[in-house]
């Protein structure tokens, strides 16, 4: 594990009470309408200076930038924004429910040492998914204008033997929440404020030697390292800099409220499309099957397929009929003889398949002159059916793009241990780790 460390941060009502109408979800699934919606309830909501440019796909207009930074100042200098005095680790609990199930996931928020991806002895960060260009970019000009990183990592640690686990349980146990939010989806998040060095050290040694895998936040780590080389160009960084931590929130592997979503992919842009001539196209690499013509039912249609051996099975739907199919390549492995090198943890991922089977050896050559198509990730089939009508979402989408939606299964935890272990990376939003954390429960100062 590399180094980690308690953090002055910064907080909005000196870290204690109800926050609620000042935090936010992520920067990355919010839309126009959404960030509207949060400053609605209070103009001073952390989204005011942590979504400058919506989208947040790539890079905004300088000034956008620069006015977030000012209200950062602005905020800091008439107190609603205050820096700790004592640094301090939080511990940081979200309880929720799934299909009527309450689950509780309990992380610790603390400043990480900034080490290039990959394995390193005692302990790395390692990736799971690729990332794009243009988030980047984003981010990068918000931290340079800011100089604050703004919304915690998150990051997942093995923790085979429960030792971190215990100790983040038994500061829940000990007495009440330091602050609260609930942003009226059916997540409470709670905070407790952890100053004392002995819980700190055992938290510590309890991470000894672990890796830790990004769960969510890829562009926000790659964007820190990218922070701190810039700095490094221009001169000497002391050992103790800010911009040589990077802020997470940790969680166990085997915390019972760790839980995995699916990411769909709705496809757009194809100017050969039609389910007929995507059915044609896909002969001899996809076998396609009818299934209830309701997406509601994809779940039980995708196991009907797969509880009969069949691997990497697909929900396919067509916007423009409404048409449904269950869809799995025509052969075993079929990534095999395109990657060789990838472990077959890798080939035989749904997400893996979708990108590389369906994306480019059926939709783009054949369906788009070779041309890339547009894509959209939204998390649930309520989200699919309205970027089916036309609706912008925090997933993407808009007026007329829908085509074509592959419903995919949640991966596996297993997966993105296996594949992480291997160094290797997952294709794009393989992954949708829920709830996500919120953004404004604590800011890390990077001057």
């Amino acid at each position: 594990m590399p180094a980690i460390y308690p953090f002055r941060a910064v907080q909005y009502n000196n870290g204690r009470g109800d926050v609620s109408a000042l935090v936010a979800p992520p920067y990355d699934v919010l839309s126009a309408a959404q960030k509207a919606a949060l400053l609605a309830k209070d103009a001073a909501n952390v989204v005011s200076i942590d979504l400058p440019h919506v989208p947040p796909k790539e890079l905004g207009p300088q000034k956008a930038y620069e006015e977030a930074a000012q209200r950062l100042e602005q905020m800091l200098a008439g107190g609603m924004l205050c820096r700790r005095e004592k640094p301090a680790i939080f511990v940081y609990r979200q309880t929720f429910m799934i299909d009527g199930k309450e689950y509780q996931r309990t992380g610790v928020a603390c400043t990480v040492e900034a080490v290039p991806f990959g394995p390193r002895e005692g302990g790395g960060v390692l990736p799971h998914e690729q990332t794009f260009s243009g988030p980047k970019a984003d981010r990068k000009a918000l931290m340079e204008a800011t100089a604050t990183q703004l919304s915690p990592i998150f990051g997942l640690h093995p923790d085979d033997h429960g030792h971190a686990t215990a100790v983040v349980r038994k500061v829940c146990d000990s007495r009440d929440p330091d602050m609260t939010a609930d942003l009226g989806d059916g997540v409470t998040h709670e905070v407790w404020t952890v100053e004392d060095d002995a819980t700190i050290n055992a938290y510590r040694d309890a991470l000894a030697g672990e890796d830790i895998f990004i769960a969510d936040g890829h562009h926000r780590y790659n964007t820190a390292l990218n922070y701190l080389a810039a700095l490094e160009e221009k001169g000497a960084v002391p050992a103790d800099h800010p911009a040589r931590r990077t802020m997470f929130v940790l969680v166990s592997m085997s915390d019972p409220g760790l839980y995995i979503g699916p990411t769909h992919r709705v496809l757009g842009g194809m100017s050969g499309y039609s389910i007929d001539a995507f059915q044609k196209a896909a002969e001899g690499i996809l076998d396609i099957e009818p299934c209830d013509n309701d997406p509601e039912k994809f779940d039980r249609e995708i196991a009907h397929f797969a509880a009969k051996g069949i691997e990497n099975v697909v929900g396919i739907m067509d916007f423009a009929t409404g048409l449904c199919f269950c869809g799995y390549p025509a052969t075993p492995d079929p990534l095999e003889d395109r990657f060789p090198e990838k472990p077959r943890a890798w080939r035989t991922l749904d997400v893996a398949i979708v990108q590389h089977l369906i994306v480019e050896e059926i939709c783009e050559p054949q369906l788009n002159d070779g041309e890339a198509v547009t894509w959209a990730f939204p998390h649930s089939i309520k989200e699919v059916i309205e970027i089916g009508r036309g609706a912008e979402t925090g997933a993407g989408g808009g007026s007329g793009f829908a085509q074509l939606a592959v419903i995919v299964r949640p991966t596996p935890m297993d997966a993105v241990r296996d594949v992480s272990h291997a160094n290797e990376l997952m294709p794009q939003k393989s992954t949708f780790f829920f709830p996500k954390l919120a953004t404004g429960l604590f800011i890390n100062p990077l001057a």
